[in-house]
């Protein structure tokens, strides 16, 4: 079981449904809740598009303007819906897993922001949860915090975190702690801190799975970390030799094809000429791959490092304009060598489902 909550703050700006195509791809999620649409109801064809197939369930609430809008997508092959429901703050859908036959109830959360409205938002979710004694999760960005080391740099309301904390204590709710990381959200200049995002889900909901865990994912395009929740890990194995576009945005890629296209074949028969020629280019790329990107996944790991470095330093208060400026470039270049590493991996799974 594995369902990924982001808020994805637009999804139609560039490079965002991609994004969010690959991570729900490479990390084989159940369901996909999304928050921050800031997209109008979207057809099936897009949402099987965002997905990968059509084999799945969905429920969605359009955007207000330019600012919210919610999406949460589930595997027919993992979780057979019964019944969903739309809200000004919230969607929800109710099923059954196909692996345990077991109910639940998954609702993704988009919180508002005035004070009022908050109000109105917790007393809907009251309503919500006392009406089944059901496996509950509700995940997504509250835009609320719990206590006021969730916050760095921001402004803490106790009275706003008194009426969260007591929405989880009246609805029995526990919060499944995020490994790793202290705060979801960082704002786009690196000087502010919050934690928004969870998952939130009752004890029958834990009872039906083992070793529950949430894992924040890199934030790459977006201010707020996906998170996934899981009941395990699994490992898909090693990744196969294969040629990548991206290749071919380095200098010199094609001047190896080239040289190594050219390089004297002793064969008559031109099938297995056309054969050696090819044999001769793919050990020639492989050879500059893995000199050119071979240490691809160490500077990635690096670069990750720095970035996670300068956070936690960021977090403490510890940071001067000279560090913040730093930690804004280390983090631009570990993007644009993630985008490499994420491009290949697209395209490898692409391969995968056309040919596997």
């Amino acid at each position: 079981m594995k369902i990924l909550s982001l808020n994805v703050r637009g999804l139609g700006v560039t490079g965002k449904f991609s994004w969010v195509k690959n991570l729900s791809f490479c990390e084989k999620v159940d369901v996909l809740a999304l928050q921050e649409t800031r997209c109008k109801f979207l057809n099936e064809r897009w949402v099987y598009n965002l997905w990968g197939n059509n084999d799945c369930g969905y429920v969605q609430k359009e955007a207000v303007g330019k600012s919210g809008g919610l999406l949460l997508i589930w595997d027919s092959k993992s979780f057979i819906a019964t019944a969903n429901l739309c809200s000004e703050f919230f969607v929800a859908v109710r099923g059954n897993w196909i692996v345990s036959g077991k109910e639940s109830i998954i609702v993704c959360v988009y919180g508002p922001h005035k004070d009022v409205t908050k109000k109105l938002m917790w007393d809907q979710l009251n309503s919500l949860v006392n009406e089944v004694d059901t496996a509950w999760v509700l995940c997504g960005n509250f835009n609320e915090v719990r206590e006021s080391s969730d916050r760095l740099n921001c402004t803490f309301h106790q009275h706003r975190a008194a009426r969260f904390n007591e929405f989880i204590s009246r609805n029995n709710l526990i919060e499944i702690p995020i490994i790793g990381r202290k705060f979801t959200r960082i704002s786009d200049d690196g000087a502010k801190f919050s934690k928004l995002d969870r998952f939130l889900v009752s004890d029958q909901f834990i009872n039906l799975w083992k070793d529950l865990s949430v894992i924040p994912l890199d934030r790459n395009v977006s201010d707020h970390c996906p998170l996934v929740l899981r009941d395990k890990i699994m490992d898909y194995g090693p990744k196969p030799f294969k040629v990548f576009d991206e290749w071919f945005n380095k200098e010199g890629a094609d001047d190896i094809v080239i040289n190594a296209w050219n390089k004297p074949i002793s064969s008559v028969r031109s099938d297995c000429r056309f054969r050696d020629h090819l044999k001769n280019v793919k050990f020639a790329l492989k050879d500059w791959s893995k000199n050119t990107f071979g240490n691809l996944e160490n500077e990635i790991n690096s670069l990750k490092a720095r970035v996670e470095a300068w956070e936690s330093r960021a977090e403490l208060g510890n940071l001067n304009e000279c560090d913040r400026i730093s930690w804004m470039e280390d983090r631009k270049c570990w993007l644009e060598k993630e985008n490499a590493k994420t491009n290949m991996l697209k395209q490898f799974n692409t391969f995968l489902t056309m040919y596997i």
